[in-house]
């Protein structure tokens, strides 16, 4: 398989400018809606010294998602001032020896976390302010080669067809532009590995192709307050564990009574099963560069558990030589699903096997 050079081991950051607004919590005229706590978050949140950290830590880039309410004040018009956060960002990582991708993570039309009343896909206003929204990023960073495009985080579960359609108009859009930006595209399902093969493939050297894992989601997610599966099981799910937890799990919350019914306890066996795809992926497309650009456990799972599964999927991904990206650097408390890495006062490693296991000594 092609290399991912520059992008072979990195660290997303969320909770900076992203997962803005969406709760369901939040009565449906605020949602979406900006306040001024929210623009104090984005001008300090995150600074020049994470950036440092991230790279002593032995990764070559950082993944930032951004949302588009952020970056977009209305429809065509961009707030200035978010784009000198951004460029401001892309310069720490220049400086530090990081590459950088801008990822889209939530997009009008398509958040993974609340139910929309227009959908990305079904719109073609949307999906032109989309489109549009890539051709300014190209014109405001034409002169960063250290800078990937990632088009959109977990895209739902939709029609493929409609998903590929709009993709290659954007990247159609961006070629115009640049012929050599590196542009990075994921799957249909939330970026699930098992809809690889829906993906459109096109005769592109710099289109680079991504999915997520965090299977076996009882466990990456256990007692989350975001899904209701865990919020309602509420209980702590150990890995390796006993394969009993996960077939009753599986049987109280989604009544299959057969789930897991070929493990006999959950390890490394089920993760290299449940990412089989991606292997298969590369074996159909080795002229092709496939990135894990998103895996993680929640934030408040014992810590040799995390360092296990961790772990054992970074050893799968090095397996099949599959660059990637591990989720992520910082939650902010708000965030009912807490992925973060580093302590919240002193911004640390959590451990020092947690380190090892991300910079790929496992």
């Amino acid at each position: 398989m092609k290399k991912f050079i520059g992008f072979e081991k990195g660290m997303g950051i969320g909770g900076w400018l992203t997962n803005y607004k969406r709760f369901n919590c939040l009565p449906m005229d605020r949602r979406l809606v900006l306040t001024i706590g929210d623009f104090e978050h984005f001008r300090g949140y995150i600074t020049e010294k994470d950036v440092r950290y991230i790279s002593e830590l032995g990764m070559d880039h950082i993944r930032l998602g951004f949302d588009q309410i952020v970056l977009e004040e209305k429809p065509g018009v961009y707030r200035g001032e978010i784009l000198d956060i951004i460029e401001r960002f892309i310069g720490w990582c220049e400086k530090y020896g990081l590459n950088t991708v801008l990822n889209l993570h939530k997009a009008i039309g398509n958040y993974c976390d609340i139910e929309e009343k227009v959908q990305l896909l079904d719109d073609d206003g949307l999906q032109e302010r989309f489109i549009i929204l890539w051709e300014k990023l190209e014109d405001r960073f034409s002169g960063k080669p250290g800078v990937a495009f990632e088009l959109l985080n977990e895209v739902r579960d939709v029609d493929p067809q409609k998903w590929n359609t709009l993709a290659e108009k954007t990247v159609n859009a961006i070629r115009r532009k640049n012929p050599e930006r590196k542009i990075i595209i994921g799957s249909t399902c939330w970026n699930s590995v098992g809809t690889l093969d829906k993906l459109k493939i096109f005769e592109d050297e710099n289109v680079i192709y991504t999915f997520h894992t965090y299977d076996p989601f009882s466990f990456t997610h256990q007692r989350g307050v975001l899904q209701a599966n865990t919020l309602y099981y509420n209980r702590e799910m150990p890995y390796p564990g006993d394969i009993e937890y996960y077939r009753d799990f599986e049987r109280v919350v989604n009544g299959n009574e057969n789930a897991f019914s070929k493990y006999t306890v959950m390890d490394y066996r089920y993760i290299a099963d449940s990412l089989a795809p991606a292997a298969e992926f590369i074996k159909r497309n080795p002229d092709k560069i496939l990135w894990c650009g998103e895996f993680g456990t929640i934030r408040h799972c014992r810590i040799d558990w995390r360092e296990n599964w961790i772990r054992d999927v970074i050893k799968f991904l090095k397996e099949n030589e599959i660059p990637y990206c591990v989720w992520n650097y910082l939650s902010t408390p708000n965030d009912g699903n807490r992925f973060s890495l580093v302590d919240d006062d002193t911004r640390k490693i959590l451990s020092e096997g947690l380190a090892e296991i991300i910079r790929g000594n496992v």
